[in-house]
Parts: structure tokens; C-alpha cells; sequence
């Protein structure tokens, strides 16, 4: 693959040479001394099974990593109840794991090595990718984790080898760097918001992507005030631990605090963790003129939106989407959290093995969980 020299540039101490060959090929065991299998978390026909499949092995370019923790992400749980993965699927992007195996040319990591990595990896060459669009990029659209990340074991394809993994520091916990992915994709919503250290954000929603945009734009824009609009008591006082400038709950009683806040002009930014027409129309109230809503989260299927014109129009608000990231906000976060300014670990509240998958999901389908990691099956564990 050719890449942009300007907007996708590879690792410095991850490039791949075709001239050095280091071959790894070990299987990994099964504990009953069948070699070369492991667990994954599928969708079966009703929900998610745990399934026996081959392990794959790394070709040139790519690694082979022992999963170490996988965080369930809003998107898994939005596919797995709208029912837009097919059955076999295996789900999970959100990766630490630890090098067991590289393929021929791989010469930036080596077995042992904790690693994250990212599963969407722009072209960097194309219209979308030039006009700053890379993660409507065609090609951006491909997993190259295979089979997905709820595995015992991964392949990591080489163009994210390449592009997005990277090998985490000493001093940076697994639960820290997990979140390295979802908090590029909060990254590039803050990006594409347009606001400044000095300003006011809104964030609706407490849940796991409503913090995690509490705790980016604060070591991303220190000083920029913060507000957390939320129904639940509980998250809310997680918010104010966490730094939040304020906390209220939805309706008039967000209206007066963010007034009260802005000097009743309102706020530069909303962003949107809930998704949906209500809150869609209740950021455009609590905006200032020439503010910004920002939809981070799904909307119910054939959602539409019913709102004022010219409250768009006349007061120059923008309402923007924003999607995943690309690998600069990805590079963007890993510095961060490398530097110590963001660490999201806080926001971990169950660990569990893959065989518990569908607890996790329960647990956080029923708001009894903000952040859920699953750890090797029990099997992989042994392996």
C-alpha cells in the first residue's frame, strides 16, 4: 500500500523490511494439547456463544498477539441489539494484547511486547482521506483485526501493524491504554466542535463516552469548562469527581445552569453521547450563536429531526457528525496518555473473562456497569 506522506504516516519503530525476515510461527496450545485453536465470543442465532475456532497465523507484515483486555464499546452493544452483524461475527476493536507471533518483515516489535492497536486504518490517498474526511474513506471501512477482538487470540492485519499498533510503555497500565481507541474517536469530535481551551463544552450523557469527553478535553484543552447534563444522580457525582465543572439534569435545569455559566449566551460546544431528537434539539437551545452540536452517539433507527430553521440558520449554530478517528487523533491520545495528561482507567468498573460476555453486556444494557473489560476465556487463560 502507498500512503500519503502528510496524512498517514507509519510508526517511526514500526516499519516493516522486506529485506529482514523474522519468522515466528509458533501455534499457541490448547491446554488439552490440541495446538492452534482458541475461544472467540460470536453472535450465534439468539445473542452471543463462545466458540472453538483455528488460531490464525501472521503473514508478512502482521502479528499474532494474546488478547490481555478488550473493552465493550457503545458500538458493539448498538450492533448487537440492532441486529446489523451477521451471524459468526466476531466482534471487539477496542485491543490490548501481547505479541506472540510476527510475520516475515515485522522488525518494530517482538514477542512480549504489550501492544495497542486500532482496527480502521484510513488509504491516505484519496478525496475523502485529502479533505480531512479519512474515516469516510472506502478503505477505512475494513477490519483488520481478524476475526475481532472478543478472541483469545488476534491477528493484527499489516496495514494496522503498520499504521496503528503501538507498543505501550512500562508505565502505562493495560486499562489505560485500551481506551486508546475510543478516546481518539472523542479526540475528533472535539477537533471537529471548533472549541478552545477558554470555552464551555455540554456533554449529554454520564455514561462511559459522556467521561471519557470530560476527561480528553481536559487534558486536550485544560481550562475549558465543563458541564454534565445526566438523569442519574450517581453519574453524575462520578462527573464531578472526575473534574466536571457542573452537573444537572436534562430539561429546564440544564437551561439555567448553562446560562448561569455563560453569562446567558449559551455554550460553544454541546456534544451529544445520548443520541436522538430530543437531545439533538435540547443542544441547539443550550448553544450560544455560532455554536456547535456534535452527534457522537446513534440514533434510534428512522430518527428524524424536527426543529426551528432558522434557529439554525438566522444564529449560525452548526450541527456536525463526527465518526471514529483516524491515526493522527489515535497518535494524538497515545502521546497523551504516554505523558501522563489522560488516563480513563478510573472509568473501568468490571473486569470479567470472555466467558462472561454476556454478563457484561447485561450489566451495562442495565446501566450497572459504566465500563466493562473482558480478559482471556478461561481456556485462553491456561494457554
Amino acid at each position: 500500500m502507498r500512503s500519503s506522506s502528510i496524512l498517514l504516516k507509519s510508526n517511526k519503530s514500526l516499519k516493516t523490511s522486506d529485506s529482514v525476515v523474522s519468522v515466528v510461527q509458533e501455534r499457541v496450545s490448547h491446554p488439552d494439547g490440541r495446538a492452534g485453536h482458541m475461544v472467540v465470543a460470536c453472535l450465534g442465532g439468539s445473542g452471543t456463544v463462545l466458540e472453538e475456532r483455528p488460531t490464525p497465523m501472521p503473514g508478512a507484515g502482521e502479528i499474532l498477539l494474546r488478547l490481555r483486555v478488550v473493552g465493550l464499546c457503545g458500538t458493539d452493544l448498538f450492533k448487537l441489539d440492532s441486529g446489523s452483524a451477521v451471524a459468526g461475527t466476531v466482534l471487539g476493536h477496542e485491543l490490548v494484547g501481547e505479541v506472540i507471533a510476527l510475520g516475515c518483515g515485522v522488525t518494530g516489535f517482538a514477542e512480549g511486547d504489550r501492544v495497542v492497536v486500532a482496527h480502521h486504518v484510513p488509504c491516505g490517498e484519496c478525496q475523502l482521506c485529502r479533505c480531512g474526511n479519512e474515516t469516510m474513506c472506502e478503505i477505512f471501512r475494513e477490519n483488520l483485526l481478524e476475526p475481532g477482538a472478543f478472541a483469545d487470540t488476534i491477528l493484527v492485519k499489516s496495514r494496522a501493524t503498520e499504521f496503528s499498533a503501538r507498543r505501550i510503555p512500562d508505565h502505562v497500565s493495560d486499562e489505560t491504554a485500551v481506551f486508546m481507541e475510543s478516546a481518539a474517536c472523542v479526540l475528533r469530535s472535539i477537533h471537529r466542535a471548533g472549541i478552545d481551551k477558554n470555552g464551555t463544552a455540554v456533554i449529554f450523557g454520564a455514561g462511559s463516552m459522556g467521561l471519557l469527553h470530560l476527561l480528553v478535553l481536559q487534558a486536550a484543552l485544560p481550562g475549558c469548562c465543563v458541564i454534565i447534563v445526566d438523569p442519574v444522580l450517581e453519574r453524575r457525582t462520578l462527573a464531578k469527581k472526575l473534574g466536571a465543572k457542573s452537573m444537572t439534569t436534562p430539561g429546564q435545569e440544564a437551561l439555567k445552569t448553562v446560562r448561569a455559566a455563560t453569562d446567558g449566551l449559551g455554550a460553544d460546544a454541546v456534544f451529544d453521547t445520548v443520541g436522538g431528537n430530543e437531545t439533538l434539539e435540547a443542544g441547539l437551545e443550550l448553544t450560544r450563536q455560532g455554536g456547535t452540536v456534535v452527534l457522537f452517539a446513534h440514533a434510534p433507527d428512522e430518527a428524524r429531526a424536527g426543529f426551528n430553521l432558522n434557529d439554525l440558520f438566522k444564529y449560525e449554530r452548526r450541527i456536525v457528525g463526527t465518526y471514529s478517528a483516524a491515526v493522527k487523533e489515535q497518535g494524538q491520545i497515545f502521546e497523551l496518555i504516554d505523558k501522563g495528561d489522560l488516563n480513563p482507567s478510573p472509568l473501568v468498573t468490571h473486569k470479567m473473562p470472555l466467558n462472561d460476555f454476556q454478563h457484561g453486556v447485561s450489566l451495562v444494557r442495565a446501566r450497572q456497569a459504566l465500563k466493562v473489560l473482558f480478559t482471556p476465556s478461561r481456556l485462553g487463560s491456561e494457554a
